[in-house]
């Protein structure tokens, strides 16, 4: 009885988590077909690069932020020749400077697929914490307001940062720059980081009284 209650728990979270991607892959279609060259978006985490891509082929200027070396040499060779694809070897946060990067415990078995656990955040699931990489750590919200300053308006964020979300996301919150940013989605972590859950409540609730999903979306995949 306790195998088949366990079996169907994790049936629900597959189905629900195969819907969280689908309304994703939905949402971005819809973004991109609003994209026209001359726009300016930012993918944060881009990993391997999936979300620039479909961003790139509007004709948008996509500005990619990626720490994980491993992850970096292969958005170079995918972007190699596309020249409205601007690479950032670095974490995104709010200070400059220099961070830890902590990959998953079992980096070694597939690190493709563990690449996308990578974090800056200590107290994750799984990750191996008495290691990791020094990784430049990009102060963001300067950084926005760079672009801001030269294009007026940013018309997309994705965000999949693992973890480090929570203090951005908060920083944006309190200097109103959502204002300026058409449509901003993020993966929130909060399943990942136990002892940070209520903080990412208060974050959600904060963020959900201030703007509609229609402008900050927490639920991207």
């Amino acid at each position: 009885m306790a195998e088949a209650e366990d079996a169907l728990r994790k049936l629900k979270r597959r189905h629900k988590r195969d819907l969280r991607h689908a309304r994703a892959e939905g949402l971005l279609a819809g973004v991109v077909s609003m994209l026209r060259p001359g726009d300016v978006v930012v993918d944060c985490g881009a990993n391997r690069g999936d979300v620039t891509e479909v961003l790139a082929a509007s004709g948008a200027t996509v500005h990619a932020f990626e720490p994980d070396p491993y992850n970096l040499a292969h958005l170079q060779d995918r972007f190699a020749t596309a020249s409205n694809v601007v690479l950032h070897a670095a974490a995104v946060g709010v200070e400059a400077g220099t961070v830890r990067l902590m990959r998953a415990a079992n980096w070694d078995d597939n690190p493709d697929f563990a690449s996308v656990k990578s974090t800056v955040v200590a107290g994750g699931h799984n990750i191996a914490e008495d290691e990791g990489i020094d990784v430049a750590l990009i102060d963001f919200p300067a950084f926005l307001r760079g672009l801001l300053d030269a294009h007026d308006r940013v018309a997309f964020i994705k965000m999949d940062i693992e973890g480090a979300e929570l203090d951005l996301l908060g920083a944006m919150l309190e200097a109103r720059l959502f204002d300026h940013i058409q449509l901003t989605v993020a993966e929130t972590h909060e399943r990942k980081f136990k002892d940070l859950r209520p903080r990412f409540a208060d974050l959600r609730a904060a963020i959900v009284a201030a703007y509609p999903p229609a402008r900050v979306n927490l639920d991207w995949i």
